[in-house]
């Protein structure tokens, strides 16, 4: 059974930084890509970053120059480190795993909170 547990979320002011983890329970070798999510209340899920076995990472326009997605395969552990947050950066935050398009697994979300 993969787990995915996410952690770094939390109550940042504009302009500061959070870095949110995902720890997996299997080696992240197994999975062919890995992304971050963010969903507001009421609407759609939202692709935030990804990063694939090759290591090639891809950011919606809105992060992009602000977040980094990143990988530990020692520790089997994807981040998101985000900087320069926004407001409109709140929202909460999954991590998802992928083996297969009908193989994905999700980690139980984090809140990240931008706010003076």
């Amino acid at each position: 059974q993969v787990q995915l547990v996410e952690s770094g979320g939390g109550l940042v002011q504009p302009g500061g930084s959070l870095r949110l983890s995902c720890a997996a329970s299997v080696s992240i070798y197994s999975f062919s890509h890995m992304d971050w999510y963010r969903q507001v209340l009421g609407k759609e899920r939202e692709l935030v970053a990804t990063i694939t076995t090759y290591g090639t990472t891809n950011y919606t326009d809105s992060v992009k120059g602000r977040v980094t997605i990143s990988r530990d395969y020692a520790k089997n552990t994807v981040y998101l480190q985000m900087n320069s947050l926004k407001p409109e950066d709140t929202a909460v935050y999954y991590c998802n795993a992928v083996k297969t398009p009908k193989l994905t697994y999700w980690g139980q979300g984090t809140q990240v909170t931008v706010s003076s």
